[in-house]
């Protein structure tokens, strides 16, 4: 395993409080404010941890207020309904007496039914583009400019090879879908809902940046206000977030300074897996 998969593995492995509060850190990696995928992926953690059984199908979470990386994290799960064949919590995440993230999250008994999905785009596999991280490198070595210099110190715990990939510090306008392929960078272990989280962990990975691309903008933009709102992710079907899977991402709208992002999570042998939808704010800044 990976140092930088280990370290998230030990990020996703909550506290446990009490019966239903549990506690979280952040890596220290320089980030101004936590990564929304992780602070989903702890929110799912908590949640999981008070369901025994049932395999989640579906969570809605809400982005309230920037995270601290400095300051531990507190999830406060709710036991909304223990049905028959669904259950239901509520997870609300806590810094400094303020909720930073809410989140809903379903659990469904495995059942058989009806199935049908979209194709998987068809498009080149990973290993014919280089990974981000070569890319980044070749860039430093070409321009050794400062946000370069910032990327290049954050954890690499999630492989990406991106088809379509962004300078950010040269974007230019890309309209249609996007694919990048990813995987966590070491194994995981076989627990079927440590890939659910780490698969919730990725979705917030180059999602947002299917809008900001339609407008030849990044998140590097000082005159723009960047900030994920929302995130739905539905489960389809078993995977391992270990092995490659393509994120097909596209945005169908901007206006009133948010963009609408979709995301189709696929196997390699083109399983569609989940499902994920995002809001974000992308407003200019106030001289």
């Amino acid at each position: 395993m990976s140092d930088a998969t280990a370290t998230l593995l030990a990020h996703l492995d909550l506290e446990r409080i009490d019966r239903d509060l549990f506690r979280g850190t952040s890596p220290d990696e320089g980030r101004p404010q936590v990564f929304g995928g992780q602070v989903a992926a702890q929110s799912l953690v908590a949640a999981m941890r008070t369901v025994e059984g049932r395999p989640v199908h579906s969570l809605h979470s809400y982005f309230l207020r920037p995270g601290d990386p400095k300051v531990p994290i507190v999830y406060e799960v709710d036991r909304i309904r223990d049905g028959r064949s669904f259950t239901t919590r509520r997870v609300v995440a806590i810094q400094n007496g303020e909720a930073i993230f809410n989140m809903a999250a379903s659990f469904q008994v495995e059942e058989p039914g009806y199935e049908h999905q979209v194709p998987m785009p068809d498009v080149p596999g990973p290993e014919t583009v280089p990974s981000n991280a070569e890319r980044l490198q070749e860039a430093i070595a070409r321009d050794d400019h400062p946000i370069y210099r910032w990327l290049a110190k954050l954890d690499r715990p999630i492989v990406m090879h991106e088809l379509d990939p962004q300078d950010p510090t040269r974007p230019i306008v890309q309209t249609g879908p996007r694919h990048v392929w990813l995987r966590s960078a070491g194994r995981l272990p076989d627990d079927p809902d440590v890939h659910r989280c780490v698969l919730t962990y990725l979705s917030d990975m180059t999602l947002l940046g299917a809008s900001l691309a339609q407008h030849a903008l990044t998140w590097f933009d000082r005159t723009l206000h960047v900030a994920s709102l929302d995130h739905a992710i539905w489960f389809h079907r078993s995977f391992r977030a270990d092995e490659w899977l393509l994120y097909s991402t596209e945005s169908e709208s901007t206006a009133g300074s948010r963009g609408l992002n979709f995301g189709r999570i696929f196997t390699r042998d083109g399983a569609l897996v989940a499902s994920v939808v995002q809001e974000n704010l992308m407003r200019r800044k106030t001289p």
